[in-house]
């Protein structure tokens, strides 16, 4: 389990730490979080360091794993549709794109005249 790599996961080798050595396996499990955040760009990694202490405060304060794991699933999706999450932010840009407040683009409709069919009659 000790591998120099730790952002690749083995799952039945961790799931095996676990359930032999939950301290080993709370180490590893921390130094993965760190050695994936340090791979991020530098610019984002206080970010992730501020959201995985987010994280490590929900798992402390929930009462077991399970309810732990439906409030950071709530947290991912609030970020991705709540207020100011990316759903947002991306109608923001998508909008600032087409210029702000700008009316949609007019077109002239133009009227085609039917042909109509001698082959078949469908009336």
């Amino acid at each position: 389990m000790q591998e120099k790599n730790l952002t690749i996961l083995d799952f039945d080798a961790a799931v095996e730490l676990a359930r032999k050595d939950p301290e080993a396996f709370e180490r590893f499990r921390l130094d993965a979080i760190e050695a994936l955040i340090s791979k991020a760009p530098e610019r984002t990694q206080l970010h992730l360091r501020r959201l995985q202490w987010r994280i490590e405060q929900v798992r402390k304060r929930s009462p077991n794993p399970t309810a732990a794991c439906v409030k950071i699933h709530e947290m991912m999706w609030n970020s991705l549709a709540g207020q100011g999450g990316l759903n947002e932010s991306l109608q923001k840009f998508c909008s600032s794109a087409h210029g702000e407040n700008s009316p949609l683009p007019k077109a002239r409709v133009l009227a085609f005249s039917r042909k109509k069919n001698t082959a078949t009659n469908c009336d």
